[in-house]
């Protein structure tokens, strides 16, 4: 079971793959030509280790709040890999993990399933 953790509400965006013996993570600049080819950059990532979209069982995706043409574009790639692969997701912000001591990527599956965070729900969080 391997894991992608898609982050682009920052100022950089981030991925990360979890695989059952090694992570992965890349940041790339946060501009609006990534963003529009966020599919590619996931795609050339993956395959930088090996792994085909198809290898991915669950994606993990930040919500917000930040940029509604990140987080947009962000969730619309999600939701289409969700129609074309059938890989589930779940769609996270960093405040619903408030009171955790130590949240860092690489335990955003596991504080997902900690706080009940519902799997193929999009509720997105835009900073005004």
């Amino acid at each position: 079971m391997n894991k992608l953790i898609i982050d682009v509400v920052g100022e950089k965006i981030f991925l990360m793959i979890i695989t059952s013996s090694n992570i992965y993570n890349i940041t790339y600049e946060n501009t609006k030509i990534n963003y529009e080819k966020l599919t590619k950059i996931i795609n050339d990532f993956l395959i930088s280790y090996n792994l085909t979209i198809s290898d991915i069982s669950t994606i993990y995706v930040n919500k917000g709040p930040g940029s509604f043409a990140g987080i947009r574009n962000s969730l619309s790639t999600v939701k289409a890999f969700n129609v074309a692969k059938k890989i589930d997701y779940y769609c996270y912000s960093l405040d619903d993990f408030e009171g955790e001591i130590d949240v860092r990527y690489e335990n955003i599956p596991d504080l997902c399933k900690k706080y009940n965070i519902k799997k193929n729900l999009i509720n997105p969080v835009y900073i005004s």
